[in-house]
This record gives C-alpha cells, structure tokens and sequence, in this order.
C-alpha cells in the first residue's frame, strides 16, 4: 500500500476591512456553509486563478500574428454572414 501525503505551510495574514465589508463577507460566508478563512482562502484561489490565466493571455497575445488572428475572424465573418 503507497500513501501519498502533500503537506501544506499556512501562512497569516491580517486583513482590515471596513466593518460593513466584514459583515457582507461574514453573510457571504454563513449563506454558503464556509467559515470566514474558507470563504477568503476561495476568493483568493478564484483571484490568482483569474491574475494566472489573464497573464498567460497577455504572453501569448504577445507572440502571436496579427494579420493570421484578423484572417481567422474575417472567414468567421463570412461563415456567419
């Protein structure tokens, strides 16, 4: 039998927020079953994955060919129209 274990560091944060902010978020949390930490450590997760995939655009929007991109769309174009 093979066990696997992957073992997490946890870092702390102190995170100040207006009161009414903390108590929107505070309903957030309740209202989906989550503590305060969960709710964060998901919105986190959910940010760097939206900050991941708009760098990997930017990178390869960099290299790409311009007049082959507006080529593709011009036959879309004409495939819709």
């Amino acid at each position: 039998m093979i066990y696997l274990f992957k073992w997490f560091d946890f870092g702390s944060i102190t995170i100040r927020l207006p009161d009414q902010t903390a108590a929107r978020l505070k309903q957030v949390a309740q209202s989906r079953g989550l503590s305060m930490n969960k709710l964060i450590e998901e919105m986190s997760t959910q940010a760097i994955a939206a900050f991941d995939a708009e760098t990997r655009f930017r990178a390869l929007a960099a290299q790409a060919d311009r007049a082959a991109a507006l080529a593709v769309l011009d036959r879309l174009d004409k495939m819709a129209g």
